[in-house]
């Protein structure tokens, strides 16, 4: 605990953001970091608790506190006051593979748990770790760490995810011969086609995944194993010793209502992928959905919803509104009923900023159009159990319709049928949380496959734990940290 009194000294101060009328003209992130003055003040706010449960209970439940990878967050608080930042990269290496990610992109449970946050103030953990790790790049602290033996033993990545990501870097720091097969053209996954680069810079998985080239993982690019004309499953099964599967959760959920098949109605991850390659100057292999000068819906009110937003005012909508049937959450939680768990409270994106209109226990019930393309939605409002209540009823003008409800599960057709693999209850990929095995011999699974869809940091956490799993299987013992 670098300052004992810091927590009743300093206030929380966290990062900013730019103003919403320059950031509209651009993808670049926005977000003002702290000086290193600010962030030794922010880190000596740590209390330094005897139960800190922002570093994670381990439970996979949804809502359980703290941390997923179990990040030491004191210990690096601790270190940062201390100024010895170089020792605080190696401590948050120590749990988490891509802090630079989480540090961007996760909505921090661990600030929830804090116990700072019993009066909404908890210790800035989100800003420090992310600016721990970018400092080790700066300072090119972050090189290759070699094995020193190789095992011999060869294993294929099947995702170049988070989780997949994870398990690879892992597997190779192992002494494994490790080959990452990817069907886009570049890795990352989700990070790379899914968040939009506002949030986080494309370059940021650049040097990750350079990194990992010089520790010895084979990427194979524009590989869509199990898919017509790509590699074959079972050729993959019988050319590695082992096969992790983290290929995620892509099979969309849909909005089957009359007028679906209207022209200008499109999955946000149809939507999204199109600009982030127009970023990196890909080709988008597709007919172009864009927002400029349209009045644009988007069904579903999460992360995905929020990310539509933000594209969609970036690319000249004339308006957006989101659309969400869950009921409005409280302003502020009942901390002696939710704390140390994360609340249901209402939260406002920066993207929901920007001037999006947000509508709450809304129902959409019809899609209407004129010469084949969707003009507007008639809509209903719902109780609590989602049943209409009768003379809510109200039309919006929609241009364009982005359905960002979430996904149901990974997709089934090629990989998963070719393997065989059992599938759980909910249409993922059937592997306990013991060893992360799958029904067929040396198949394994993690991340959103296995678990369906969830946040960045549990497909981390999960690739750590597979690729134990898959060193253990392989060596009879493992001496990769959970």
């Amino acid at each position: 605990m670098g300052k004992v009194t810091g927590f009743l000294e300093i206030e929380r101060h966290d990062r900013k953001y730019t103003p919403v009328a320059d950031r509209l003209k651009h993808f670049q992130e926005f977000v003002v970091p702290l000086s290193e003055r600010e962030l030794r003040d922010q880190a000596a706010r740590c209390m330094n608790c005897g139960i800190p449960y922002c570093h994670g209970t381990g439970s996979a439940a949804p809502g359980a506190p703290g941390c997923p990878v179990n990040n030491q967050i004191p210990d690096w608080n601790d270190l940062v006051y201390n100024g010895n930042w170089e020792e605080a990269a190696r401590n948050l290496h120590s749990t988490n593979n891509f802090p630079e990610f989480t540090g961007r992109i996760c909505p921090a449970p661990c600030e929830a748990s804090c116990t700072l946050n019993i009066d909404d103030n908890p210790v800035t953990i989100k800003t420090i770790e992310c600016a721990i790790v970018d400092k080790a790049f700066e300072q090119g602290w972050i090189k290759p760490e070699l094995p020193a033996v190789k095992t011999g033993k060869k294993v294929a990545v099947v995702g170049a995810g988070p989780a997949g990501l994870a398990a690879a870097q892992q597997l190779a720091r192992a002494g494994h011969d490790v080959h990452v097969y990817e069907k886009h053209a570049k890795a990352g996954g989700l990070l790379r086609y899914g968040i939009p680069d506002f949030k986080m810079e494309k370059g940021i998985i650049d040097r990750r995944i350079a990194q990992m080239e010089g520790e010895g993982i084979t990427f194979h690019y524009g590989v869509h194993v199990g898919s017509n004309g790509g590699l074959d499953a079972k050729t993959l099964l019988k050319d590695h010793d082992a096969v992790a599967l983290t290929g995620g959760a892509e099979a969309p959920r849909d909005l089957p209502i009359p007028g679906r098949d209207l022209s200008g109605i499109h999955f946000a991850m149809d939507f999204l992928p199109q600009q982030n390659r127009r970023v990196s100057e890909e080709p988008v292999n597709a007919t172009d959905i864009l927002a400029a000068g349209k009045h644009v819906v988007v069904i579903g009110g999460g992360d995905t919803g929020s990310d539509c937003i933000g594209t969609s005012l970036r690319q000249g909508a004339l308006s957006v509104t989101q659309l969400e049937i869950m009921p409005a959450p409280p302003e502020r939680e009942n901390k002696a009923l939710t704390w140390p768990n994360w609340p249901l409270k209402m939260r406002t994106s920066s993207s929901q900023a920007e001037g999006a209109a947000r509508e709450f226990a809304v129902l959409t019930q019809k899609f209407e159009g004129e010469n084949g393309a969707v003009k507007k939605l008639t809509c209903v409002r719902v109780d609590g159990q989602f049943k209409p209540l009768p003379g809510t009823e109200f039309e919006l003008s929609a241009d364009l319709v982005l359905l960002a409800m979430g996904f149901v599960h990974p997709v089934h057709e090629g990989l998963l049928k070719s393997l065989g693999v059992d599938l759980d209850p909910r249409g993922n990929v059937k592997a306990n949380l013991t060893d992360y095995q799958t029904s067929v011999q040396k198949v394994f699974s993690a991340g959103d496959m296995r678990r369906g869809q969830s946040l960045v940091v549990w497909a981390i956490r999960e690739g750590r734990l597979c690729a134990q799993a898959i060193d253990k299987f392989l060596m009879g013992e493992t001496d990769l940290p959970r």
